[in-house]
């Protein structure tokens, strides 16, 4: 079901794109070497509880989250919420989380991590599934505001 709502989400959009499918994209890892790129190239979306409100991170993959920079951006700390949360909130399983076909409105922010690739591989709605999306398709199709929340 939630890779089906990634196919609406880019039909809606009309926007020709191949969801891709593999035996497992789970991790930044397994998605990479499944796809024959850099661990960077792999979009990881995060899902963060912000209060009572959830947001989401995409960046690079081979980069992690720096607390104190989210902290000053979001007034509030890195809370990942139960993997039931993502998926209730989302409408997509841990590991095929991404920021198309959400079950609900979600802030979508990009991390400047991503801007060092032509194109990334977002998940699609499945744990063994990613889009090849340039950086300009990515930020036209998520609406994301540009941050910089990754560790130096």
């Amino acid at each position: 079901m939630s890779v089906e709502n990634v196919v609406d989400f880019f039909e809606q959009h009309q926007k020709s794109v191949e969801i891709l499918t593999f035996e497992d994209t789970s991790t930044v890892s397994k998605a990479a070497e499944a796809l024959g790129v850099t661990p960077g190239e792999i979009a990881k979306s995060l899902l963060f509880k912000v209060k009572e409100d959830f947001i989401m991170i995409l960046m690079a993959g081979d980069k992690r989250l720096d607390n104190k920079k989210f902290k000053e951006i979001f007034n509030a700390k890195a809370k990942m919420p139960e993997a039931e949360e993502v998926s209730e909130a989302t409408g997509h399983p841990v590991g095929g989380v991404c920021p198309f076909g959400l079950r609900r409105q979600i802030p979508v922010y990009l991390d400047y991590s991503l801007q060092a690739y032509a194109r990334v591989f977002p998940a699609a709605g499945a744990c063994n599934t990613a889009v090849k999306l340039s950086i300009d398709e990515l930020e036209e199709l998520t609406g994301g505001q540009w941050v910089d929340v990754i560790q130096s």
